[in-house]
């Protein structure tokens, strides 16, 4: 169920501290008591639905049937070497896990090149346990056996100290955004037999990774060309709440995270902050965890630095490169408070007369993300990629 309009309070927190990728129910707000409003307004916009959270959550999911006649897809776990990970302060891995799925038919013919759909996970998870979340290869499987063109499916791992690498581009955490958009297509290029063009390139993402989606989709014009956007969270700037020393307790575990060990003794939603600042607002001279957070005189400027980083906010200026889409999706269960904001994206698209589809579904942040993989994210990119080989 969603935070709504019975439980005010818990909503205000649903929206602005918690991340996804747990079991869809109300979260019990009691847990949060001790923590004060202004950490949590700061922490960023990721979920609605959210339910009792263990600090690393496999969430169950609805799982379409199996589809009579489908064909077992191959797949191959690979490292990808990050080059724009190189030298970053948080010590993050640089050669990065990967989960590939090719079509049942890659191996009966040599010569037959295929699309490439990129598909990011959320927070707190890594894309292995993504896989399980949306049951592939069973998915892509029962999306191949309905009608859909057989394309190469590859899941990208994200996850770092703070649980969640945001997509983005930071010192302190590495360039995610260009490792993504970069390194892992140029790998995927080099070694499977991909149509190796923006048209026949898609980008899907959940949550976290529907920022992913939204962020490098608008930067990356000239990689992709398809984007579908799940869920997508934090696409609006974040405010502060409360008035100074309101959060001394929060602020004060925050300042005794030294390790990636101790980061990981924290609540839920102060990890989320850290993982957000190393993001966001990296400071390469602020040993030993090398990010500011948005706490006294550093407020305005850090919180400055988080609204450069939402989609939202720095959509005009990426016009130019959305209209380049042969096409876009967004989608968001009617019980995920994340639907406001995936409502905003889809109207400033209209606003600019960007062709996009937007569809509100019934079901949580993340109950139907396997379902809506197989009948709607798959078929998309069938329709809307390139089968078409390259002319060399």
């Amino acid at each position: 169920m969603v935070c709504g309009a019975r439980r005010p309070a818990a909503l205000r927190l649903c929206f602005l501290f918690v991340y996804p990728s747990a079991a869809p129910n109300v979260i019990d707000m009691k847990d949060f008591t001790r923590l004060e409003r202004r950490v949590a307004v700061l922490a960023p916009l990721l979920v609605a639905a959210i339910g009792h959270f263990p600090a690393v959550a496999q969430v169950k999911t609805n799982v379409p049937d199996v589809v009579a006649g489908a064909r077992p897809a191959i797949v191959e776990r690979i490292t990808i070497r990050g080059t724009a990970l190189e030298g970053n302060l948080e010590g993050n891995a640089v050669d990065r896990d990967a989960v590939v799925f090719l079509p049942p038919s890659y191996n009966q013919n040599r010569t037959r090149r295929y699309p490439v759909v990129y598909a990011l996970h959320g927070y707190s998870i890594g894309a292995e346990q993504w896989t399980k979340e949306i049951h592939v290869p069973q998915t892509i499987e029962g999306a191949f056996a309905k009608g859909a063109n057989e394309m190469i499916v590859v899941m990208p791992d994200s996850k770092t100290v703070h649980n969640g690498s945001m997509y983005s581009s930071s010192v302190t955490t590495g360039d995610f955004e260009n490792y993504v958009a970069r390194d892992v297509v140029s790998y995927i290029d080099a070694h499977y037999r991909t149509i190796a063009s923006r048209e026949s390139r898609g980008l899907v993402g959940h949550s976290m990774g529907g920022y992913g989606a939204s962020r490098i989709g608008m930067k990356h014009a000239d990689v992709f060309g398809s984007l579908y956007i799940m869920s997508p969270c934090c696409l609006s700037p974040r405010g502060s709440g409360g008035g100074r020393g309101n959060n001394a307790a929060n602020e004060a575990a925050l300042a005794a995270v030294k390790t990636a060990a101790d980061s990981a003794k924290l609540p839920f939603g102060l990890r989320a902050q850290l993982a957000s600042a190393a993001a966001w607002s990296p400071n390469p001279k602020n040993p030993p965890l090398y990010l500011d957070l948005p706490i006294g005189d550093n407020e305005p400027a850090v919180l400055a630095k988080w609204t450069a980083n939402a989609p939202l906010a720095f959509i005009d200026q990426y016009v130019a490169e959305l209209r380049r889409y042969r096409a876009i999706a967004i989608d968001v269960g009617d019980q995920d408070g994340l639907r406001v904001d995936a409502g905003k994206l889809h109207d400033v698209l209209d606003r600019y007369e960007i062709a996009n589809t937007f569809e509100v579904y019934a079901g949580t942040h993340t109950s139907d993300v396997a379902v809506r993989f197989q009948e709607h994210v798959m078929p998309f990119f069938s329709r809307t990629l390139s089968f078409a080989p390259v002319k060399r």
